[in-house]
This record gives C-alpha cells, structure tokens and sequence, in this order.
C-alpha cells in the first residue's frame, strides 16, 4: 500500500512539474514587429535624403539664376519650389514621427511585459531556491535510495531528472528575459535620441519655411519695385531714341535738301564698301547685342546698337572721319557723341563720362572723342555703340566692325 502510495505521488509531481514548465514564456510582441528599428531609421533616413537632394538641386538652380541674367519671376518660381520641398520634408518628418511615438509605445509595453515575465520568474526561482536549502545537499541521494523497487527507482529518477530539467529551463528563461530587457532598453533609447533627431530637423525646416516665406514676399516688393524701375527705364530710353531718331532724321533732311539744291557734299567717310571693316571704338565684351532683348521680369528691350563693357575712363575713338553733329547729355545715355560721317552714315557713342570734342569739330579716324563712363548703369561702365544708315535706319555694328 505504501509502494502504490508512493508511485502515485512521485506521478502527482512530475504532472505537475510538466505543467509548469509548459508556460515558459514566449517573447511577447517582439517578433511580430515588421521591420528592426535601425532598418526603418535607414529607409526613412533615405526618404529625406532624396528630398534634401531634389531641394539642394533647386538651390543650385537659384544660384545659377542669380549669377546670369533673368527675370525675378523666375527667382519667385524658384522659391516656391523651395518652399514645396520643405513643406515636404516637413510633412515626412511629421509621419516619421508619429512612427517612431508608436514604436516607443509599442517597445515601453514590449519591455514591461517582459520585465513582469522576468519578476515572476524571479520569484519561482526564489522559491525552488528555498525548497534546495531547506531539503539539504543530499535530498537527490535520499529519494532515490528510499525506493522500494526497481520500477520506484526509475520513478524517483525520472521525478529528479524532470525538476533539473526544469530548473534549467527557469535559469536558461531568466537569461534570455534578461537579454531581451537589455535589448529592448537599447532600442527604445535609440528610438527616442532618433524621436529627438526628427523634431530638431522639423524645427529647423520650418524655420526654413519661414525664411523661404520672407524671401518670397521680399522677392514680390522687389518684383514690384523692379518692374517700376523698369518701366520708367524704358520710357527713358524711348524717349532718348525718338530724340536721337529726330536728330538724324534733321540731319538727313538738311543732307537731302542740299544735295537737292545741288551743293557741294564731301565725301562720304563710310560706305557699304566698309561692311567688316571698321576699327572698334574700344576693346571689351559685348553686355548686350543689336536688336530685340529680354529685360528684367519679362520686359523687352530693342537696342539699336551694342553695349562694350570696358573700364572707366578708357578712351572711345571714332571709327571713322566726320563732323561732331553732337557733343552734349542725352538722357539716359548721359554724356553722348554723335558723329556725321557724310553720304548719309552716323555712328552714336553713349554713356561717356565725357566728351573731348564739340559740336562742329573735325574728326579724324581714331581720334579720341570721349571717355567710358555709364558705371551707375544697368550694365556697369560701358559704352552705347550705334550705326544709322540712310534715312536713320538703325544697322547693326557687328556687321560693320571688324570680326
């Protein structure tokens, strides 16, 4: 009767020895995350990157506006696509975000599940701990020389072998709930320094908004001002044009009336015989060419000449013989030297800080008539260069002067 007793109890143990080590806790939630948090912060790191990239493109293509000619309204167009590219920055730092407070959310339920798992574990260790002391170093040796028979020997091992077994797996448990916690520490600290990242960057890129904002609204007074500017600047030159026009066309007018009264006319000092032939007036690059031009925000200017860019004071020459028809200001085109060259030929020479001859005077080819000035213009220090044909027609110099 005591051997059945016994058997049953060493049965009743290991029951429920299996049962409790069927709970051994799984890691809650872990690998049911869809990504690792490093490899959502490189992927949402790349998104950013590929939107600063396209912003700094746009950058570059401002810069390379302001270092050319162009109108502000191109420069407005460009800010605004600035400001759509912040705006997009700002608004995928606002998703990743809202991604990284739930993944903290997620991590910090995560890390006190597994801090209650590793308490309760901690608890059933104390436990089997104190039933270890209490029993004493030879309780292994005790239970199995107190079997009674072969089969309760085997039982007794068996009941011994299933409580190491389970001690080990409470230890091995322990372990990694230990190692998980530490892990999980680490990736809601990585988390949150990202978390920390991310609202730093939308601060400065709404700051950057704001900035954007200001240069668009100062690029719009300066639009507005600009096209002021630029309005008055044509009406001036428009109004010097039909002035210099009218001065030809009276010069052409006494030339006919004296041919037609049969008078005696010099030579003329230019033909077409001179086309590709003519000394410059001066050396420089050419700031704008003859003919129709864009002008500041999608104006049009029409030169009836060239601009030779060249130093202040640098002498301006008369490309061929003639008689200074005007020495005198004209307007915009400031201090102005107009030469008649006979058989119905002008040349114009514009924005001279001054004129060494006077009206009436002789001129040779290659006599000095003036010096560059026009600093205070659109185009810098330069020199207004123009040839009138017959009957006032503008022609164009380059066709004129020597390639």
């Amino acid at each position: 009767m005591k051997a059945g007793s016994g058997k049953r109890e060493a049965g009743s143990v290991i029951l429920l020895l299996a049962a409790l080590a069927l709970p051994a806790s799984p890691l809650p939630l872990a690998a049911q995350r869809p990504a690792p948090l490093e490899q959502q912060l490189q992927d949402n790191q790349h998104r950013l990157e590929d939107i600063r990239h396209e912003r700094s493109q746009v950058e570059q293509e401002l810069e390379t506006l302001r270092s050319q000619a162009h109108s502000i309204s191109d420069e407005l167009a460009n800010v605004e696509r600035q400001k759509e590219t912040t705006n997009r920055i700002v608004n995928e730092l606002d998703r990743q975000i809202g991604v990284l407070t739930v993944q903290i959310e997620q991590i910090t339920v995560d890390l006190v599940l597994a801090q209650d798992a590793l308490a309760e574990k901690r608890a059933v260790l104390a436990r089997r701990l104190l039933d270890i002391y209490k029993r004493g170093p030879l309780y292994t040796t005790q239970v199995l020389f107190a079997a009674e028979s072969f089969g309760d020997l085997l039982s007794r091992y068996k009941y011994l072998y299933l409580v190491s077994r389970q001690d080990r797996a409470l230890a091995n448990d322990m372990f990694r709930l230990r190692e998980r916690i530490a892990g999980e520490r680490q990736v809601r600290l990585d988390a949150r320094a990202a978390l920390a990242r991310r609202k730093t960057e939308r601060t400065d890129e709404l700051q950057r908004y704001v900035t954007l904002e200001r240069d668009r609204e100062a690029s719009l007074r300066e639009t507005r001002r600009s096209s002021r500017a630029a309005a008055q600047r044509l009406s001036a030159l428009e109004k010097n044009e039909r002035e210099l026009n009218d001065r030809v066309v009276e010069l052409e007018r006494a030339r006919r009336a004296a041919e037609a009264r049969g008078a005696t006319l010099g030579a003329a000092m230019i033909t077409t015989a001179d086309l590709g032939r003519l000394d410059w007036p001066l050396s420089g690059r050419l700031v704008y060419q003859f003919g129709n031009a864009m002008g500041p925000n999608n104006t049009h200017i029409t030169w009836h000449g060239i601009g030779i860019a060249a130093a202040a004071g640098t002498p301006v020459r008369a490309v061929a013989s003639g008689t200074v028809s005007l020495a005198a200001p004209l307007g915009t085109y400031l201090t102005s030297v107009l030469l008649d060259h006979g058989g119905g030929y002008y040349t114009f020479y514009g924005y001279l800080a001054d004129a060494v001859v006077s009206t009436g005077d002789r001129v040779v080819k290659g006599q000095v008539i003036g010096h560059v000035g026009g600093e205070s213009s659109d185009a810098g220090a330069h020199l207004h260069f123009e040839i009138r044909g017959q009957g006032g027609i503008a022609l164009d110099p380059l066709n004129w002067l020597k390639k």
